[in-house]
């Protein structure tokens, strides 16, 4: 139970901004999004989701990307083993054209924070992909698909060109 009679201690309010500020991400309301990260990021600005959502927030809102990849740099020097993190300065380098940058990061990313998911996702929606080991068969042939996951195994993931 909280000491804080009738308000809110200042990590609720916080995290509640936070909160807004994710729902207003996922329903594409990026402005509104951005003014509830920079309010949660005001009461605690060491907190690297909020200094990595402002940034990401920042860069798509209002297409400011050099501030936007500071934060979000910032963010990862905090707290650098989780893919979120990772994720959003991505995306950063992704909407401000800078696709290598982007793979770069999320290559970082599946050796730091694990091999998540959501950056194997996120490569593959930026459309980093290999040739086909053996190009006269289609790529989801069994023998180009376990070809393949030996070619990964030895040489790792795919570079951007």
């Amino acid at each position: 139970m909280s000491h804080w009679i009738g308000t809110t201690s200042p990590s609720d309010a916080g995290m509640n901004d936070f909160k807004e500020c994710l729902k207003n991400l996922r329903d594409g309301q990026s402005e509104d999004a951005l003014q509830h990260a920079r309010r949660a990021l005001g009461i605690a600005p060491k907190n690297p989701f909020y200094l990595s959502y402002t940034g990401l927030l920042a860069a798509l809102a209002e297409k400011r990307f050099g501030d936007a990849e500071s934060l979000c740099r910032e963010a990862l020097g905090m707290k650098h083993n989780h893919a979120q993190l990772y994720l959003n300065l991505a995306e950063v380098y992704y909407q401000a054209g800078r696709t290598t940058d982007a793979i770069s990061t999320l290559e970082k990313g599946l050796i730091s924070a694990g091999r998540d998911f959501r950056i194997r996702r996120a490569l593959e929606k930026i459309g980093v992909r290999r040739m086909p080991v053996l190009t006269f068969l289609h790529r989801s042939h069994p023998v180009n698909r376990t070809l393949g996951k030996w070619r990964q195994r030895l040489t790792g993931p795919p570079k951007a060109a």
